[in-house]
């Protein structure tokens, strides 16, 4: 487990003069905060014998069936019974990675990947193999020569982690033709799908995406979470896992946590029960696009030229590629200094590909600070610009795994 590099800058960032365009919080000021109050002294006033005792390693019975309500919206049909809550879907994560890794054994992941899963990933010793992604998400071509080129190598895959849906960080989505593409593929050479799907319902066009686990109930391990759809504070997520994989989930969990908070299981199965929650999520979804919006706009108008960015249609992230010669980590001092903060792109590689990329995200700060930082962020870049020119300066470029983004990113 290593440290942070840029945690220092962070703690500067966290200032409220510094706008943060770097961390990934959902805007929970948008919640009936009253609601949410009145049902949490409801529950304890009704039910706190239960909410505040030990519970069942699985998660709570009833908790579980309205999640499988949830999932049904992204065209999942599944038992209860082969869902297992967990502490964010992080430790969701965390379990599968702890069930199937030895270390050595090869996890496929989207090149960026979710910085968390890769620290994981690391914690247990997998060797981490990039796949590249476009602007349509995962590429079925070098997905099948990557699983090709491993087994060449004598290599064990173990599982293919994707985010398919509004990914973290490049903020792009996975096609449906594709996605048929790619689960043909893995069941083609016999690997485990992990579905990592925060963000699914976040869109902001249409329907939500069908899910991968929605079309393989056998091949594919779903993990959910409530911290983007209701408040991370209540630390709720799942894994939704074929029979013999949630047998060893539950064993995993009761050994790490012994069982979590029926306090907060409850307390999300009574918001779901008692709240309009679908409404809230269209709330939430024309709250961030309102805020995507503004950020890709004020990109088109005050970055420099060869600044080049994803264009999302859901979820909280910009992913955007700097000039030739500019080095994203090393100009981060001097935007802390500016009063602006965002994510390096070398943390989304297991590689340390990605120097010329960087992470913005538009779901926490009102539409007028993330104009604002992306003026303050615009002229640090530009005089990076103007190092480069002038004293021929700067990193060497980095692949991004991300290709130019077109006008019909989807």
């Amino acid at each position: 487990m290593v440290a942070s590099e840029v945690r220092a800058l962070f703690a500067v960032a966290s200032r409220p003069e510094v706008v943060s365009l770097a961390g990934g919080m959902p805007y929970v000021t948008a919640l009936p905060l009253d609601s949410v109050g009145e049902l949490v002294a409801d529950l304890v006033a009704r039910r706190g014998t239960v909410a505040l005792q030990y519970g069942s390693g699985q998660g709570d019975p009833a908790l579980r069936e309205q999640i499988c309500e949830v999932m049904r919206l992204e065209g999942i049909e599944a038992n209860a019974d082969d869902v297992v809550v967990t502490v964010g879907s992080q430790q969701a994560l965390d379990l599968v990675t702890r069930i199937f890794i030895d270390p050595g054994d090869v996890v496929l992941a989207e090149g960026p990947s979710y910085v968390g899963a890769l620290g994981t990933f690391a914690a247990y010793e997998a060797s981490v193999v990039h796949v590249a992604m476009d602007d349509h998400g995962l590429v079925p071509e070098a997905l099948a020569e990557t699983i090709a080129s491993v087994a060449r190598q004598g290599r064990r895959i173990k599982f293919l982690y994707t985010i398919p849906s509004f990914q973290n960080p490049a903020g792009v989505t996975l096609s449906a033709a594709r996605r048929r593409q790619v689960m043909e593929i893995c069941r083609r050479a016999d690997v485990l799908v992990v579905e990592d799907n925060p963000y699914g319902l976040l869109g902001f066009e249409g329907d939500p995406m069908r899910a991968l686990r929605a079309d393989d109930p056998d091949g594919v391990v779903y993990l959910g979470s409530f911290s983007k759809t209701l408040a991370p504070g209540f630390r709720v997520g799942w894994a939704l896992a074929p029979h013999a994989v949630r047998d060893k989930l539950v064993l995993a969990m009761e050994s790490a946590v012994l069982s979590h908070s029926s306090f907060a299981q409850l307390a999300v199965g009574q918001y779901l029960a008692t709240q309009p929650w679908r409404e809230q999520i269209k709330s939430f979804r024309e709250l961030y696009r309102e805020r995507r919006d503004t950020m890709l706009a004020a990109l088109e108008a005050l970055m420099p030229p060869g600044c080049v960015w994803t264009r999302p249609a859901g979820g909280f992230f910009v992913w955007m590629t700097l000039p030739e010669g500019l080095d994203s980590k090393a100009i981060l001092p001097r935007a802390v200094a500016e009063r602006v903060a965002f994510v390096p792109g070398t943390g989304f590689y297991a590689d340390g590909s990605g120097a010329r990329n960087m992470r913005l995200s538009y779901c926490y700060p009102e539409p007028d600070r993330i104009r604002e930082g992306v003026r303050r962020l615009a002229g640090v870049v530009q005089q990076e610009l103007l190092t480069r020119d002038t004293f021929g300066t700067g990193s060497a470029p980095a692949h991004t795994g991300v290709d130019t983004p077109g006008p019909d990113l989807a």
